[in-house]
């Protein structure tokens, strides 16, 4: 799953940082709206609800503000849709895209756009979908230790574990999300994140411009306001990695 773990990793760095900045909680807030008017403003009930909530926690979002938005959903008139978008990046990586959106028109012709500027294109839905698996991700920091992370993962329903730069690796699969990633915070494992989201089954290596192009693609849709996850399946030298993480 290196693709995946490394793309994965940078999320969540570069997602942290926007959290000091505030910037990732309007997409928060635009989450808890469509999680609530989906399924109601009980977590307990709402199954959706909870891991949004799980996330936002996750980065550091006031309870109070949690809270409100919430509140806020119940009150709004405004109205989100979920869109799927799927395609082909540099190199012919498949790529999937959700994003949440008051207009679905002009979210779809700039996705179409960061596609077409980074030497992509968007495809129809379902072209690339059936070489991804929804799956449960946690990466915990390595500062556990892998002996005792194996003994307290030992008897859940994880599927996988590995080690990687950024951390240790658990998948799962999705309905089992919860459940591990709540024993785990009982057991103070310290998650550096935690998501439900698409796993390729296999990858593309890619190098050279392909590469800097196919990073590039994925840093501007995660840039995008409306889109919440983005899945790709490619592999790409350490390197143009770290160049990439460092500017």
């Amino acid at each position: 799953m290196s693709g995946h773990s490394r793309w994965a990793g940078i999320k969540h760095k570069k997602a942290a940082q926007d959290a000091k900045k505030g910037k990732i909680f309007s997409k928060l807030v635009r989450e808890i709206t469509v999680a609530t008017k989906e399924g109601g403003p009980d977590p307990e009930k709402n199954p959706k609800l909870r891991i949004v909530i799980q996330k936002a926690k996750q980065y550091n979002m006031p309870q109070e503000n949690i809270k409100k938005a919430i509140e806020r959903s119940i009150k709004t008139q405004e109205s989100y849709e979920t869109v799927h978008y799927e395609g082909y990046g540099p190199g012919g990586v498949a790529v999937v895209v959700r994003a949440q959106t008051d207009n679905r028109n002009r979210t779809t012709q700039e996705i179409r756009r960061i596609f077409s500027k980074h030497g992509g294109n968007l495809g129809e839905v379902g072209c690339v979908g059936w070489m991804f698996k929804k799956k449960g991700f946690i990466l915990v920091d390595k500062s556990i230790g892998e002996e005792k992370l194996m003994e307290l993962i030992f008897e859940t329903k994880v599927e996988d574990m590995k080690e990687s730069e950024e951390g240790f690796e658990i998948t799962t699969d999705a309905q089992n999300f919860e459940e591990v990633h709540e024993f785990l915070k009982s057991k103070n494992v310290p998650v550096k994140n935690a998501e439900i989201t698409n796993i390729p089954q296999t990858y593309i290596k890619l190098e050279g411009d392909d590469a800097r192009k196919m990073l590039a693609l994925m840093d501007d849709l995660e840039n995008h306001d409306d889109v919440t996850e983005t899945s790709a399946n490619f592999d790409i030298p350490e390197e143009i990695m770290k160049k990439f993480e460092n500017g």
